[in-house]
């Protein structure tokens, strides 16, 4: 069955003027999110993920434009917004963002019930005891315990987990279609981490999100996302489901990134690490921008940007590996590793 999709990004450029100089952060991307779907987009800081969702919700730097291109969402093309009233009728009404530090969201003058009526009011028309009534069914929502007394409340009185809920809870009260979470996890430990996907896994369930993970760890998305999405130097360089991508990476920096994660160190040996630097955006990228830092980049890397190849229907990758001219290159022993530990674990299922 066909997914319908919800938003249509085209061919996207974004720029910034820094300087006296022109930096193109966003080079040609084209992706779609389909309704109801958990889409994760990661990648190294500066890869742009942050910069690429803000033009969804018209929050984009001032130094900063859409150069061309298309983002279509309801009929309409956000790309070529300019005034806040256009973008009134989008952001958090239709679109929310959740940003990875909550002190910077709350306002700490406020109390939490004030700060969660006020998206209540300004986007579902409620007021008093309604609204009153709405924003703790809100907080209970997201789990916030005695939600009555913790409605009085100021952010300060509150821990670094809580205070996430909170932010949710307020892009909650706008009741968007889309959730965008900007590394919502970061500034948490681990135990607190997994409760808020979780939570985040529950709300999408309950309230038939579509919700966008931006994450620089792939680990953290691993059991909540449905597709994942590579972004590297502003571009998009792989796509595919979950287990696509996880399990038979066809990017070398996918597979660079994954070779990363802490769970496939090995005791005693020095964790993997990517060498090198991303390339300035200042400058004119020429081939595949990860070519300087591939140890298995071909001489054609370098000379021409690569197109993307299809893997399956759901999956492609932008890499010059899968030309069928290409010599064969084998993934890293990690990513094979990875491969393994998949297959145990269906064997042991099968017992």
């Amino acid at each position: 069955m066909e997914q319908e999709v919800i938003l249509s990004v085209k061919d996207l450029n974004v720029k910034f003027s820094l300087r006296g100089r022109v930096l193109h952060a966003i080079r040609d991307i084209s992706l779609e999110l389909f309704k109801g779907e958990s889409l994760a987009i990661v990648g190294e800081s500066g890869s742009g993920k942050t910069v690429l969702t803000k033009n969804f919700i018209g929050l984009l730097d001032k130094n900063g434009w859409v150069d061309s291109g298309e983002i279509l969402y309801g009929g309409m093309n956000l790309a070529g917004f300019t005034t806040e009233k256009e973008w009134a009728q989008i952001r958090g009404k239709e679109i929310a963002m959740v940003m990875q530090d909550p002190m910077t969201s709350l306002n700490p003058l406020k109390t939490i019930g004030w700060q969660i009526e006020e998206a209540l009011r300004q986007h579902q028309g409620l007021a008093g005891s309604a609204a009153k009534k709405r924003a703790v069914e809100i907080l209970t929502d997201v789990g916030i315990p005695e939600p009555e007394r913790r409605y009085k409340q100021y952010p300060h009185e509150f821990s670094g987990g809580m205070r996430q809920r909170v932010v949710i809870a307020i892009a909650m009260a706008c009741n968007p279609k889309i959730l965008i979470c900007d590394e919502p996890t970061t500034a948490l430990d681990v135990t607190i981490q997994a409760q808020i996907l979780d939570l985040i896994h529950d709300l999408q369930k309950k309230y038939r999100l579509t919700t966008i993970y931006i994450t620089h760890d792939l680990g953290v998305v691993a059991n909540v996302a449905d597709r994942i999405a590579v972004m590297y130097a502003g571009d998009i360089v792989e796509v595919g489901t979950c287990n696509e991508v996880f399990y038979s990476p066809q990017h070398p920096y996918t597979w660079a990134l994954l070779s990363s994660l802490p769970q496939l160190g090995v005791k005693g040996e020095e964790l993997y690490s990517i060498k090198g630097t991303p390339p300035n955006l200042f400058n004119r990228i020429r081939g595949d921008a990860f070519a300087p830092r591939n140890p298995q980049a071909l001489r054609v890397d370098f000379l021409h940007r690569p197109p993307y190849f299809e893997v399956s229907p759901t999956h492609k990758a932008r890499t010059w590996l899968l030309d069928p001219r290409a010599p064969k290159v084998e993934p890293p022993e990690h990513i094979k590793n990875i491969r393994n530990l998949r297959d145990e674990k269906k064997e042991d299922a099968q017992r």
